[in-house]
C-alpha cells in the first residue's frame, strides 16, 4: 500500500479596463535574478509597451519595483504586464498602465519563482542569457536559475521564515530503499518543507521512527538537520498504512497526547500530521482518541499546526471519514487541515486531477457542514495528499498534468495543505525498488517542482 512503513480572470488586452489605484502597503526595491542582475525597464521609459529586461543593477528608478497586496508589481507608476494577456511560452513581459487584469498578477513562491497565476507560468530570462538587455518573458516553470528572483517584501509577506509555506511539504521517508538527499530536492524543486514519515509505536506507547529507530541521532535526524541547515523545516507524520500505531497502542487520549508531545519536544516541531489509516481509522473509539489527543496537543502547543490525513472516495470521505470530521467538530478540535489521500480508487481510475477535485469538494462540504463554515473558510481547512505516478491500484496513475490541475485547484481555494507521497518516488525508474521511483516518464523531482510552486 501507499504508506509503506516498515476562477480564471478575463483576458484583458493592455490599455483596457483602467484601474489605477495604488497597491496597499507595498515595499520598494530591486528585483534581482540571473547573475545577480536586475529586472529593468528599458531606457527608463514609462510608455505603455516598454520592454522589461535584465540589466546590471544601477540604482535607478527603472529598477525600483514595488510589490503590493493586490498582486501587482510596479515601476515608474505602471505595472509589470504580460503582453496581450497571453498565456503562451515566450509571451513578452512589458510595462503597462495598471488595469486589474490577470496579465498583471504575480505570485512569489517559496522557490523564488514569480508566477503569473492566469497562465500558471514563470517570469523567465529569455534563453538563460545573462547579457545586459536580455528581455524577460513568460515561460513554463522549470526551476532553472533564469526563473529565480529576489523581490521586495509585500504586506502579505514573503514566504515564512525557514523558507517555504508549511502547506507545501512532500513526504520524505528514510526507512528503506534509496532516500534522496533533501538538499538536492530543495535546490532543484524549490520546496523547503518536507513531511517526514513515519512515527510508530515500539510496542506500547513509545514513539519511534517506524517503531524501531530512535527519535534523535539517527538517519531521520540527519535528514531533518540537512533540511533545516538549508533554510527549511519539517512536518512529522505519525501513523501511515502499516506497523504498530500509537492510536491503538496508547491506552488513553492523554497517553496518546503525551506520545505526540514527546515527538514534538524531541524534534522541536512547528507542525505535526497524523496519518490515520487501517485499524486506527476503522475503529470509532480510536478515532475519538486521536481527536481528543490532538485537541490536547493544540491546547499545550499554541501556534503549532495540526493535520489529520486519511483516505477518501471519489466523492469525498467515506463513513469513517465523515464520522472522524463530525467527532472533531463535536469535540472542538481546531485542525489546520483535514487532508484526504485521493488515490487508490480502484478500477483503473483515469483523469486523477478531476477525481481529486471531486473528492476535495466532497471533503469541503463535510467540513463546512460539521463546523458551520462558509465555502471559503472550509476550503482553507482542507488539503490534498496525492501520490505521484503509478499508485497501488493496477491501471491507476497520477500524471504531472494531474498535479498541475491540483495546483490550480489548491491555489484557487487556498487549501491548507498540498503534498504527496513521495519524494522518494519522484524520479524515473532505473531498476530500483518498488518505492524508489514513480513508474511514469519524468525527470527527477518533476512532481516536487509542482508542489514547490504552491504558496497556499
Amino acid at each position: 500500500m501507499r504508506r509503506v512503513a516498515a476562477a480564471a480572470a478575463a483576458l484583458v488586452l493592455g490599455g483596457g479596463l483602467l484601474m489605477t489605484a495604488s497597491p496597499a502597503q507595498a515595499a520598494t526595491g530591486t528585483i534581482t535574478g540571473l547573475a545577480g542582475k536586475c529586472a529593468d525597464v528599458a531606457g527608463a521609459n514609462s510608455a505603455d509597451g516598454t520592454a522589461v529586461q535584465l540589466y546590471d543593477c544601477n540604482g535607478t528608478a527603472a529598477q525600483s519595483w514595488s510589490r503590493g497586496s493586490d498582486g501587482t508589481i510596479r515601476a515608474l507608476g505602471k505595472c509589470l504586464d504580460v503582453s496581450a494577456g497571453s498565456v503562451a511560452d515566450g509571451a513578452r513581459v512589458q510595462l503597462w498602465t495598471c488595469n486589474g487584469s490577470g496579465a498583471q498578477q504575480w505570485t512569489y513562491t517559496s522557490g523564488r519563482d514569480l508566477v503569473n497565476p492566469q497562465a500558471n507560468k514563470c517570469l523567465d530570462v529569455t534563453g538563460n542569457n545573462s547579457a545586459n538587455s536580455t528581455p524577460l518573458q513568460l515561460w513554463t516553470c522549470s526551476g532553472g536559475a533564469n526563473q529565480k528572483w529576489n523581490v521586495p517584501a509585500a504586506d502579505d509577506g514573503p514566504p515564512p521564515a525557514g523558507g517555504a509555506p508549511m502547506a507545501a511539504a512532500p513526504y520524505l521517508y528514510q526507512g528503506w530503499g534509496e532516500p534522496p538527499n533533501p538538499a538536492t530536492v530543495m535546490n532543484a524543486a524549490g520546496v523547503k518543507w518536507f513531511t517526514m514519515a513515519f512515527i510508530l509505536s515500539n510496542g506500547y506507547c513509545n514513539p519511534q521512527w517506524d517503531g524501531n529507530r530512535p527519535l534523535t541521532g539517527g538517519v531521520d535526524q540527519q535528514a531533518i538537520n540537512t533540511i533545516r541547515s538549508n533554510g527549511g523545516d519539517v512536518v512529522v507524520s505519525v501513523g501511515g498504512w502499516s506497523g504498530n500505531k500509537l492510536g491503538q497502542s496508547c491506552g488513553t487520549a492523554s497517553e496518546l497526547a503525551a506520545a505526540y508531545q514527546k515527538v514534538i519536544n524531541a524534534l522541536s516541531l512547528k507542525a505535526i500530521d497524523v496519518d490515520i489509516e487501517d485499524q486506527e481509522f476503522s475503529q470509532p473509539a480510536v478515532r475519538q482518541k486521536v481527536v481528543d489527543a490532538l485537541k490536547i496537543v493544540e491546547q499545550n502547543n499554541p501556534g503549532i499546526a495540526t493535520y489529520l490525513t486519511f483516505g477518501t472516495t471519489t466523492s469525498g470521505p467515506d463513513g469513517n471519514g465523515q464520522d472522524l470530521i463530525q467527532r472533531g467538530a463535536n469535540s472542538g478540535l481546531n485542525l489546520d487541515g483535514w487532508v484526504i489521500m485521493p488515490f487508490d480508487f480502484g478500477g483503473g481510475s483515469t483523469n486523477m486531477g478531476t477525481l481529486t477535485r471531486q473528492a476535495a469538494d466532497g471533503l469541503k462540504n463535510r467540513v463546512k457542514a460539521a463546523y458551520g463554515l462558509t465555502d471559503d473558510a472550509a476550503y482553507r481547512k482542507i488539503g490534498i495528499s496525492s501520490m505521484n505516478g503509478i499508485t497501488d491500484v493496477a491501471g491507476e496513475r497520477v500524471n504531472l498534468s494531474d498535479f498541475e490541475s491540483m495546483l490550480s485547484y489548491a491555489s484557487e481555494h487556498h487549501l491548507a495543505r498540498f503534498t504527496f507521497w513521495s519524494v522518494n518516488r519522484d524520479r524515473p525508474c532505473t531498476g530500483g525498488g518498488a518505492d524508489t521511483c514513480s513508474g511514469v516518464s519524468q525527470n527527477p523531482w518533476d512532481f516536487s517542482k509542482v508542489i514547490g510552486r504552491y504558496r497556499g
